[in-house]
């Protein structure tokens, strides 16, 4: 169960990095896509990350428990 919650960690993280370089590329080119995207890009990283952390303390509380 440990390895499986570990790479679920790491989906989870990539994913926030994903969105987060999408953010960073729609807010560095700036025009449509920007004001269109913008919002919901960053709606989209804060989800990610909460399931992230969720996930790593989820994670930590199996470790300390010896599961």
């Amino acid at each position: 169960m440990g390895d499986a919650l570990f790479v679920l960690i790491i989906l989870a993280c990539v994913a926030v990095v994903v969105v987060l370089m999408l953010g960073l590329g729609g807010f560095a080119g700036g025009g449509a896509f920007n004001k269109k995207n913008s919002n919901k890009l960053m709606r989209y990283r804060i989800g990610a990350q909460f399931v992230a952390v969720i996930l790593i303390v989820i994670y930590v509380a199996l470790r300390q428990n010896g599961g």
